[in-house]
């Protein structure tokens, strides 16, 4: 058979590759001892009540309320052992479910539709790469580390996906490929959150979780070695995306992508008018909305109470309910939807098109808000059948009796494998740090360097993994394959994995 006439394979949509993780889980649970055996109407209802979310019962509320206080969301959930005996762990309890973040993406595709409409957004990406001509690769390190900055500082994550539709288009119009874009959301974003260093939803929740069974964490030492795993891995992301992007900015057909991803971000980033769009009054004043649309989102996000800042408190909350630091996905969803009227309204729009703009930006991210929510059901399906808690149980076993380095790296790698499971990082650290790290201060092994492990192995898997939401989500509005991401990442994925053993072996012995 000639070459023209073989069938090129087509790796799966993300429906399709999420719908095989569940239908995969569902089979182990039918042969794994001591779990909830999944029934087929879980494959379906998994992704509803994942959305919606639920709340465990607590089955100790002192806890439960140390819990809270600190921010960790979830309940306690007890493991049985044989000779009847038990211990309590907090299980994530899905309780801001994916229908939170869905319905956000939704806003933030019609405030985009609005923006779009305006031609701010033409005019301005215009503007920005005239004036870059000839040092366009300098938009990657810079944004890059903006974007870490945000990951390292308070988990930026799920507000990336507000980005992607902009920061692609960006990339695009400076002559990258939409995956250029992609990456620089995703590994900036990404990176700082592998190195965290006072990122509540991962250093707090799991400093939380150890102190609630009597470990006590020194911060100091997190945030060195947080420092070390979030500016290494860093550099070397930098260099590698400016790599690919330097090749594709010399050669067109040097992209990684296929003809059918380039020519879906080409209709949905693209501005094909032969008219240059102008930079008027009015434009720029829509951009300077638009600006503060995202500086307002990523002030409302930080905990600033926890740096000791307390100014936002007493002076914001009436606006959206919650002071600035006590946002999150109902309370910045609110503040996009106005922010669209609004913009809409200095741009003198008519109500028909403000309306007419924000309904085609919504319907744009439908498939989006789908893939958040689909993702979030596969680890509702873990929590529910117990194959977490499960998992966790042999994974802690095989960290007795190894010796500091070792038991780094092999917390390292346990990690990983629980994160593909359990993606949401404050989830996972309520589940597994009451396990590891009394086992950690029994064997005379410096708890923080667990605290690093998670952070590192979550990380890392939240790279790649098709169970977040913030993957599939941001590669969707993209317009890229799933697995076109995984060709591009595997290498730099292999790098920094070798360099967070090192880091954590270095860790180890100097503790």
């Amino acid at each position: 058979m000639s070459n023209d006439k073989k069938k090129k394979f087509k790796f799966p949509s993300a429906y399709t590759v999420l719908l095989a993780i569940m239908i995969a889980i569902a089979l182990i649970t039918q042969v794994v001892p001591g779990v909830k055996k999944a029934q087929l109407s879980d494959l379906v209802m998994a992704p509803v009540t994942g959305m919606v979310g639920v709340k465990d019962l607590a089955l100790d509320a002192e806890i439960q309320k140390s819990m809270e206080e600190n921010g960790v969301e979830g309940a306690l959930k007890t493991i049985n052992d044989a000779d009847g005996s038990y211990m309590s762990v907090w299980n994530e309890g899905q309780v801001k479910g994916a229908i939170d973040v869905a319905l956000f993406v939704l806003i933030i595709g019609g405030f985009l539709g609005v923006v779009t409409k305006t031609g701010a957004l033409d005019a301005g990406v215009g503007a920005l790469v005239k004036k870059l001509k000839g040092k366009e690769l300098m938009l990657i390190p810079v944004l890059m580390f903006l974007f870490s900055l945000g990951g390292t500082s308070y988990g930026m994550a799920e507000e990336s996906l507000a980005f992607y539709a902009l920061i692609t288009a960006t990339m695009m119009a400076a002559g990258f490929d939409p995956l250029v874009g992609a990456a620089t959301l995703l590994l900036g974003c990404g990176i700082g959150c592998l190195g965290s260093t006072v990122n509540p939803f991962a250093i707090g929740a799991a400093v939380s979780a150890a102190g609630a069974a009597g470990v006590t964490i020194n911060q100091g030492t997190t945030i060195a070695i947080g420092a070390a795993l979030w500016l290494i891995p860093l550099i070397i992301s930098i260099i590698y995306v400016m790599k690919y992007a330097k090749k594709v900015y010399a050669d067109k057909n040097a992209t990684i992508l296929s003809k059918g991803e380039l020519d879906a971000a080409h209709d949905a980033f693209s501005n094909d008018s032969e008219e240059i769009l102008e930079l008027d009054g009015k434009r720029k004043f829509v951009l300077v909305l638009f600006a503060l649309s995202f500086a307002v989102m990523i002030m409302s996000v930080i905990p600033w109470s926890n740096f000791g800042i307390t100014i936002f408190e007493n002076t914001t909350a009436w606006f959206n309910g919650s002071p600035l630091g006590g946002w999150w996905f109902p309370e910045l969803t609110i503040w996009f939807f106005l922010m669209s009227v609004l913009i809409g309204i200095v741009y003198r729009m008519s109500e028909e098109d403000i309306v007419g703009s924000f309904i085609n930006g919504c319907a744009d991210m439908v498939g989006v808000a789908l893939v958040v929510g689909i993702s979030r059901g596969v680890s509702f399906m873990m929590a529910n059948s117990g194959l977490d808690l499960y998992i966790l149980d042999k994974a802690s076993g095989v960290l007795s009796g190894v010796s500091g380095m070792l038991f780094a790296n092999m917390a390292y790698i346990i990690y990983i494998a629980l994160s593909f499971l359990i993606p949401s990082t404050s989830g996972l650290a309520s589940v597994s740090m009451p396990i590891f790290a009394p086992l950690a201060q029994k064997l005379n092994i410096a708890p923080e360097i667990i605290v690093s492990a998670f952070c590192a192995g979550s990380g890392i898997v939240n790279l790649v993994t098709p169970t977040s939401g913030v993957v599939m989500g941001g590669l969707a509005i993209a317009k890229i394959d799933y697995a076109t991401w995984v060709k591009f990442v595997t290498k730099l994925l292999a790098l920094i994995f070798v360099a967070t053993i090192v880091i954590l072996a270095a860790g180890s012995m100097l503790l």
